[in-house]
């Protein structure tokens, strides 16, 4: 995710202090164990995996597609007339929940678009996935095309596109500040907006620019396309806050809005963080250590309690990542399926304790204490932690004050 200051503002940094004892990563032929044991090579193939799936988990139903989309979208309305019906102080905060939990839940019917496992047919397939992102305010051909050079590189420090590890080099050119958007919680959930305007810390462009160098010439037209959706959108926006108002505006779209860019940043990020044994470091890849099928297999399947249906289980997120043309209403079968196949490199899921998935701060919180950054060289590399962001507060402090450790 990105420097939430953009690039033509955020003034580098001078090197942060670390700490000296962190463990170079062994080389790629050792052997590794404990924490870091399942950076080794699997003993099984991406084809063993693909024959363990039912054939049933491959087909795609455009009606039943249709029938959860007609859901949320119902569901939406169903919310924001009564929420304005009744105007309530106490009613507001739990609509913004609650809405902001189906825009999540949109964008999620939109990303199966992107990835053609809507329907069989393509135009359909974008058609719906213009009209669904460019509601909640995503650029569906840019998001689209950036988020399948994710998939493609899942796991590799480089040419990876979302919530990879910067590499030293790039970590010590962002200013504090831009290390704050990444890395500290809670300002980090805010950061998908700013992701579609200027990428990822060490990347250059925009979602929106159709000359970015995520896109091809032969791309940028659906660029256009998708940023003349978003503009019609944003026309219909705002005839609503002419007619209603910006009071009711912010209640009844922005603010639901805000809480679905905090879900979205937090699932996106849980999948490729925070394994639930705190032991355990998720390994990255370079050269000829990177496959397709190790990248996949560094994901993270997660439950969310009440909201694994809400969100079209988007938590079960490996076998998502390795073949993301199943429909995400076979993804939990098609995962119970491949379990035998993984082993003990399929990461446990830790069970919600409740409706609510609560136990999810808990990795999401020690993952953004300790990853940080990852060594310039290495094919097989694992985070390490900037001193100045375990204790980010202090840090800020002590550069606000030109190093005074109190108040005079």
């Amino acid at each position: 995710m990105p420097d939430l200051v953009t690039r033509s503002i955020a003034a580098p940094a001078p090197p942060p202090l670390r700490p000296a004892s962190q463990p170079q990563a062994p080389p790629a032929s050792e052997t590794f164990t404990g924490g870091r044991e399942l950076a080794n090579r699997p003993p099984f193939s991406l084809q063993d995996i693909r024959n363990a799936i039912p054939a049933e988990c491959w087909k795609k139903d455009t009606f039943k597609s249709f029938a959860y989309l007609a859901l949320d979208v119902g569901i939406v309305a169903a919310l924001a007339v009564t929420a304005h019906a009744v105007n309530s102080p106490w009613l507001w905060p739990f609509y913004w929940l609650a809405q902001g939990t189906m825009f999540w839940a949109l964008f999620v019917v939109g990303h199966d678009c992107g990835h053609q496992s809507f329907s069989t047919n393509k135009q359909l397939n974008d058609v719906v996935g213009l009209i669904v992102h460019s509601s909640i305010g995503v650029p569906y051909h840019g998001w689209r095309i950036s988020h399948r050079t994710h998939h493609n590189n899942h796991g590799h420090v480089e040419n990876d596109e979302s919530w990879y590890p910067p590499s030293e080099t790039v970590f010590d050119s962002l200013s504090f500040t831009g290390k704050l958007g990444r890395f500290v919680f809670p300002i980090s959930l805010l950061a998908y907006p700013f992701y579609l305007l200027a990428r990822s810390p060490g990347k250059e462009g925009s979602h929106y620019s159709p000359e970015t160098d995520l896109f091809t010439p032969r791309e940028a037209p659906m660029i256009r396309t998708s940023n003349a959706v978003q503009l019609a959108f944003v026309g219909v926006l705002g005839a609503c806050t002419w007619a209603l108002g910006l009071p009711a505006m912010i209640k009844l779209y922005f603010l639901p809005y805000i809480v679905s860019v905090m879900w979205l940043d937090l699932v996106t990020y849980l999948h490729h963080h925070g394994p639930s044994n705190p032991e355990e470091e998720m390994p990255w890849y370079r050269g000829e250590e990177w496959s397709y099928m190790r990248g996949g297999l560094s994901t993270i399947d997660r439950d969310y309690g009440i909201f694994n249906k809400i969100h079209h289980d988007i938590g079960t997120h490996v076998v998502h990542h390795l073949f993301p043309q199943i429909p995400h209403y076979n993804l939990v079968k098609a995962t119970e399926a491949v379990k035998p196949v993984l082993g003990q490199y399929y990461r446990k899921v830790e069970p919600s304790p409740g409706p609510l998935p609560v136990h999810l701060l808990e990795p999401l919180l020690r993952s953004m204490s300790k990853d940080h950054y990852v060594d310039d060289s290495g094919d097989i590399v694992f985070y390490k932690t900037s001193e100045e962001l375990q204790h980010p507060l202090r840090t800020l402090w002590r550069k606000l004050t030109g190093g005074r450790r109190s108040v005079a």
